[in-house]
């Protein structure tokens, strides 16, 4: 027999090697299927998961009565906090017991902000079971990234939206009307801009909850810029509760720079 020549050995399947592949192909397999595992999961009927629910759901309603009780009770420092934006405006009470309903509206806006963390506690506890060990990896990131964006966007709400309405608002008429402002209608407005501008503030939270879940890539989601910018500016006009276009470009504006920094955090985790 001859012995085999450089190009033959060269050219001879390493054993070696084919193992190494094999291994580290089953331990990612391996490691895949620990991942889709359900650790939580428990045999519950449907009439268990049912009275599981009504109680979750009666903590939280308790925890939202003691919050707005709580809010109702320190109503005043609230409302004047909320008065500050308007300053040189004079605020008039229309009806009787308009000040009263204000009072309960604001104290119930509180209230359920107040106990909104117990809520959630609530809701992951009641999903928690159904989920796998992947899933379970993207409880505690996005509910503290929902809890900073929410409160960025009340800061921001307070900070740069209402009073750039407000500014556009009464100097537009400083000339020709006094300003003397309806209580009620005046924190429905705070009320209304405030919340919708912090729920505009999760669209980074739901970016990232479908990268990582596979379902929308970044290219994706950049892909698709033209249609973004018009829902920003149609989102921008459906949640101010404004008519200004001021308020209603800000809010735009800052939605836009969510989107595409949520498109920027995808594409950091490798989506």
């Amino acid at each position: 027999m001859t012995p085999p020549s450089d190009l033959d050995s060269a050219t001879m399947p390493d054993p070696t090697t084919d193992l190494e592949q094999v291994t580290k192909t089953e331990d990612n397999q391996d490691w895949e299927d620990y991942l889709n595992e359900l650790p939580g999961e428990v045999e519950m009927s449907l009439f268990d998961h049912l009275e599981e629910l009504r109680q979750r759901i009666f903590y939280s309603l308790i925890a939202v009565v003691l919050g707005v009780i709580g809010c109702f009770i320190a109503v005043k420092p609230i409302v004047q906090l909320l008065e500050v934006p308007a300053q040189g405006v004079k605020f008039l009470q229309l009806a009787p017991g308009e000040y009263f309903f204000v009072s309960l509206k604001v104290a119930g806006y509180s209230g359920l902000l107040l106990a909104s963390p117990f809520i959630l506690y609530q809701i992951i506890q009641f999903v928690l079971p159904g989920l796998t060990r992947r899933e379970r990896r993207l409880v505690a990131p996005v509910v503290l990234g929902s809890t900073v964006l929410f409160a960025a966007g009340l800061v921001f709400a307070y900070l740069v939206l209402i009073p750039a309405a407000l500014k556009f608002f009464i100097n537009y008429g400083a000339d020709v009307v006094e300003q003397l402002w309806s209580i009620d209608r005046y924190f429905e407005f705070v009320l209304l801009l405030l919340f919708s501008t912090g729920l505009a503030f999760q669209i980074p939270v739901i970016q990232l909850l479908l990268g990582a879940l596979g379902i929308v890539s970044s290219k994706q989601m950049l892909a698709g810029w033209r249609y973004v910018i018009l829902g920003g500016v149609v989102l921008g006009a459906v949640l101010t509760p404004s008519t200004d276009p001021l308020t209603q470009s800000l809010l735009a504006g800052a939605v836009l720079g969510l989107y595409f920094g949520g498109i920027a955090a995808v594409k950091l985790i490798g989506k």
